[in-house]
């Protein structure tokens, strides 16, 4: 019995390092000489990236088994849309030749397309079924369809990322964008992935937290967040995770990536707001794990602590990692936000959203789906 047993985790363990050293869209790693050169950053002691509270908590393996037991076992009624969530298209010839007002796309979940000073920004992309390094290993996204097709998308002048997790950072979509792409920003260490995918290191360029980069006419800031990262068990924390504040001449946007509530919103806030607009977590959150996705009421509170004048709920929509009804992200932070009189905005996916527009003509299409 006791060999069988050994026999059988053996088994797993070498399948597990097969699986993770062999298959490409688990990314790179970080070698020695990366990590003495990240060994100047703040965030980084003892060879991992850290944020500024003790958070989050490191789960031992049976820890670790009981929570993915409990997400993979346990029904969520209403988990999902009743059917395909419907997208407002876009013709790609006039994406292409865009010279309107500086404008968002929302792409479902944290994806977004800016348009801003004649510039294509694609914050965020994962444009593939399954926020997983494999198909059969995650549920398939609640749009069947985007609001343009990734292979139709125009040149783009930079993509953002925040983190490197499987619902932000996607294999199969930078080998379909890579080539249209002509810059890429990361957090440190995030890079490697994208370097392990064929991106050119001379299009990737890694910040810190606070350190801020021109890039044509744009001002970009990697601003903190209270998260984590890792794309498989033994690599966890080897990159960097942040937020993002995008300046324009007139604009300003701040992108919170994924992040438990804290100071660093105030931070940001008194060093970079007033923001025309704030793309603001909101979704896959659960008690347990409040340290590193916020509640939707602290969402809101979050859009008044970078002093946005108006917010986005994002993180939601796109894909079932949690387990609350799909529509309650939307429905609590509309509460709260409406406590605290912060005007918040829900376009479709695929709606224009016009950054300086005043006007909120965004409906509750999600009710009844």
């Amino acid at each position: 019995m006791i060999i069988t047993i050994v026999t059988i985790v053996g088994v797993i363990v070498l399948s597990y390092l097969i699986f993770t050293n062999y298959y490409p869209s688990f990314g790179g790693d970080i070698s020695k000489e990366q990590q003495i050169i990240y060994e100047v950053s703040n965030q980084y002691k003892n060879g991992k990236f850290n944020n500024i509270k003790p958070v989050p908590k490191e789960l031992g393996f049976s820890e670790t088994v009981k929570l993915a037991y409990t997400f993979f076992t346990t029904k969520t009624p209403n988990g999902r849309p009743k059917e395909d969530l419907k997208v407002a298209k876009l013709d790609s010839t006039l994406v292409a030749d865009y010279v309107g007002n500086s404008r968002l796309v929302w792409f479902g979940h944290s994806s977004f397309l800016l348009q801003i000073d004649g510039l294509n920004i694609l914050i965020d992309p994962m444009f593939g079924n399954v926020a997983a390094p494999h198909p059969l290993l995650g549920g398939n996204r609640f749009n069947k369809e985007f609001p343009l097709e990734v292979e139709k998308l125009p040149q783009i002048d930079a993509v953002i990322f925040s983190h490197d997790h499987y619902d932000h950072l996607d294999y199969q979509t930078i080998l379909k964008i890579k080539d249209k792409t002509r810059h890429f920003f990361t957090p440190l260490g995030v890079g490697l992935h994208l370097n392990a995918w064929g991106v050119a290191s001379n299009k990737i360029t890694e910040l810190d937290w606070w350190q801020e980069i021109q890039f044509k006419t744009l001002t970009l800031a990697c601003t903190p967040a209270q998260h984590f990262s890792g794309r498989k068990l033994n690599n966890s924390q080897s990159t960097l995770w942040s937020s993002w504040v995008i300046q324009s001449k007139n604009e300003s946007i701040y992108f919170s990536g994924d992040s438990g509530y804290g100071s660093h919103f105030t931070e940001i806030g008194n060093k970079y707001g007033p923001f025309d607009i704030a793309l603001m977590e909101c979704g896959q959150y659960n008690e347990r794990w409040s340290d590193i996705h916020m509640m939707p009421e602290e969402t809101a509170q979050a859009g008044l602590d970078v002093n946005a004048r108006k917010i986005i709920p994002i993180h939601w929509a796109g894909f079932k990692l949690a387990l609350h009804d799909w529509t309650n992200p939307i429905i609590r932070v509309q509460e709260k936000a409406k406590e605290l009189d912060l005007e918040v905005i829900t376009p479709r996916i695929g709606e224009e959203i016009i950054i300086k527009d005043s006007i909120n003509s965004y409906t509750n299409w999600w009710k009844d789906l």
